[in-house]
């Protein structure tokens, strides 16, 4: 999947995240644009920090059997949360930091095999 189509798909898995949560204010987004700027630089960080941070984990991610890979995406997202300013984007908890770091990489998965799917029945005859 192409970066800019990425950072739309993440743009509005969090407005619709946000959405659902909003009564209980569990995760917060302000706007569209700042769900636009919160992806950019969600891409950015998940380009720069984030492979330091997996090597650094390795062996605990060993351990966990992969497990520990959701404790990194939390911590971009939070990284991005305190990037973008916790006035118009912020997570309650960890703990929903995580389940929201789950539903990006689960709706980025199936998007990504969607995408995937479509380029490679293209070239067939």
């Amino acid at each position: 999947m192409k970066f800019y189509q990425r950072v739309l798909v993440n743009a509005i898995v969090f407005i619709a995240l946000a959405g659902f949560m909003q009564s209980s204010h569990l995760f917060f987004v302000s706007s569209f644009w700042v769900a636009i700027v919160a992806s950019l630089i969600l891409a950015i960080l998940n380009a720069v920090i984030k492979p330091f941070l997996i090597i650094i984990s390795l062996p605990i991610t060993i351990l966990t059997l992969g497990l520990f890979s959701i404790v990194i995406n939390a911590a971009m997202l939070e990284l991005t949360s305190a990037v973008v300013g916790s006035q118009s984007f912020y997570f309650k908890s960890f703990g929903v930091t995580m389940v929201v770091a789950i539903i990006i990489s689960i709706v980025n998965a199936v998007i990504s095999k969607y995408v995937n799917k479509d380029k490679d029945e293209e070239g067939e005859f």
